[in-house]
C-alpha cells in the first residue's frame, strides 16, 4: 500500500473525531478548494488566528469494539497504519506547500494502551528533533496508558485530548465496554496538574458523542459543566451520532441530531462566556432544549417574569440574558447611556441586531412592539416564525456562537 493509500484512508477514518475544530461547511459547487474533504481540519489560536491543521490516524487498526466506531475491530474495512517517519513526511511536505499550519494526530489502539502511546510519542519526537518542527501539533492521549507516557507526550505537544465519548458511566460501559471513565479522567487530572508553558501550554479538550445513548441535554450539559470546573478544559466539542455501524444497542435513526449538537454547541457557550450555569438553563422537569429556538431564547421564554429589561438601566449580566445582546453589544450599552439615554434607532446605530431583543427589552419605558402583544405567546410564536423563515429563506446558518 502506497503513502497515497494509506493517507485517504486513516484521513478518512479520522473524521469522526470532534475534538478538533473543522470547516462544519460543504458545498456542491466545482472550484478551488474543498472544505468537506477529509484530511484538513481547523482550530484556533488564542488571537483568533484560523490554523490548518492535517487531521489523521495513526492507523484505524483497534484492539477494542465500540459499538458506536466505524474503526471497531468487528467491523470489515480497509486497514492501514503509518509508520512515524512517514507521518512526519507528510506533515513536513504539507506544510512547506502551505496546506497546513499544524497537526493533529489521533489512532486506534494497536497491541495495547502503552504501545500505541510510545508510536504517537515516537512520531512528535522525530518531528519537533529530527524534523524541528516547532508548528502547533495536537494529540490524543490513548486511555490506560501510563501516567509516564501521559506526561512525556504533554511536553512535546501544544494540546492534548481525552475523549470521554458518553456522558454517563453506563453508557460507556453498554457501548465501549473497552473504554474506562477512570482511566478518562486520570488523563485529564494529569493534564491539569502538570499544564504550564512546557507542559500542553494550548491546554486540553474532550468529545462526547450526542444521540447514541438517551442522556437529556441537562445530563450533557451538567457532565460538561464539571469538567470545566475539575479538569478546567479549553472546550468540550459535542458530535452528533452518525449511524455508521447496524448493532441493537444503537438507536434506529439516519440523519444525525445536527440541530441538537448545534444548540449544546451554543449552551456550551453560554456557560464559558456569558456567566450561565447548567441550572440556570435546564432543569429535571424540563431537562432539554427546544430546538427550534437558541438556548438563550428558550430560557428567556420560560423566565418570561424576568423582562422586559430597560436598556437605560439594567446591569451588565441582566442585559446579557436579552436573546440577541452578547458581552460586546452590552459593553457598547452600558458605555453610551453613560452619555446618553438610549432609544431603539440608537441600538441600529450601534449595530446591535433587534432581531430578537425587541421582544425583551424597553428604551426609556417604551416597547418596540406595541405593549399589548407584550404576552409570552405572541413572543414565542413570533420568534418560532421568525426561525422558520431562516430556514426555509436559508439565509442564516444555525451559528455556534450568538449575540
Amino acid at each position: 500500500m502506497n503513502l497515497k493509500e494509506k493517507l485517504e484512508i486513516l484521513a478518512d477514518s479520522a473524521k469522526y473525531d470532534a475534538s478538533c475544530s473543522s470547516s462544519g461547511s460543504t458545498r456542491n459547487d466545482k472550484g478551488l478548494g474543498n472544505v468537506a474533504y477529509s484530511g484538513i481540519c481547523h482550530s484556533f489560536a488564542n488571537d483568533g488566528r484560523c490554523i490548518s491543521l492535517l487531521k489523521i490516524l495513526m492507523t484505524n487498526a483497534c484492539i477494542f469494539d465500540c459499538k458506536y466506531c466505524i474503526n471497531r475491530k468487528s467491523n470489515s474495512v480497509k486497514r492501514a497504519i503509518f509508520t512515524p517517519e512517514e507521518i512526519c513526511e507528510i506533515t513536513i511536505n504539507f506544510y512547506k506547500r502551505n496546506y497546513i499550519e499544524g497537526l493533529f494526530l489521533s489512532s486506534g489502539i494497536i497491541k495495547n494502551p502503552d504501545y500505541t502511546m510510545s508510536k504517537i510519542i515516537e512520531t512528535i519526537y522525530l518531528l519537533r528533533n529530527k524534523y524541528h518542527f516547532a508548528g502547533y501539533i495536537h494529540a490524543k492521549a490513548i486511555p490506560g496508558a501510563s501516567d509516564y507516557l501521559i506526561k512525556k507526550l504533554g511536553k512535546l505537544v501544544d494540546r492534548m485530548s481525552a475523549n470521554i465519548e458518553l456522558p454517563r458511566d453506563d453508557s460507556l460501559k453498554l457501548l465501549a465496554p473497552d473504554k474506562k471513565p477512570d482511566k478518562i479522567s486520570s488523563i485529564m487530572q494529569t493534564v491539569k496538574d502538570n499544564r504550564s508553558r512546557n507542559f500542553a501550554p494550548a491546554g486540553q479538550s474532550t468529545q462526547m458523542i450526542i444521540g447514541a445513548s438517551k442522556e437529556t441535554d441537562l445530563e450533557i450539559l451538567s457532565k460538561s459543566e464539571s469538567l470545566y470546573n475539575r479538569y478546567s478544559l479549553k472546550r468540550v466539542f459535542y458530535s452528533a451520532y452518525i449511524p455508521v455501524n447496524k448493532d441493537k444497542l444503537l438507536p434506529s435513526i439516519e440523519i444525525p441530531p445536527l440541530v441538537r449538537e448545534n444548540r449544546l454547541y451554543q449552551a456550551d457557550w453560554l456557560l464559558r462566556f456569558y456567566g450561565y450555569k447548567v441550572d440556570n438553563l435546564l432543569e429535571e422537569k424540563n431537562p432539554n432544549f427546544n430546538i427550534l429556538l437558541d438556548p438563550k431564547a428558550d430560557w428567556a421564554l420560560r423566565h418570561f417574569e424576568e423582562f422586559p429589561k430597560e436598556i437605560n438601566k439594567s446591569s451588565y449580566y441582566d442585559l446579557l440574558k436579552v436573546p440577541g445582546i452578547g458581552p460586546k453589544s452590552a459593553k457598547k450599552i452600558i458605555s453610551s447611556r453613560k452619555v446618553f439615554k438610549i432609544e431603539f434607532n440608537d441600538l441600529k446605530k450601534m449595530s446591535i441586531s433587534l432581531k430578537r431583543a425587541k421582544y425583551f427589552i424597553t428604551c426609556n419605558g417604551k416597547f418596540y412592539i406595541n405593549m399589548g402583544l407584550f404576552q409570552k405567546k405572541f413572543v414565542e410564536s413570533s420568534l418560532l416564525l421568525e426561525t422558520k423563515k431562516d430556514v426555509s429563506n436559508n439565509k442564516e446558518q444555525l451559528r455556534l456562537t450568538y449575540e
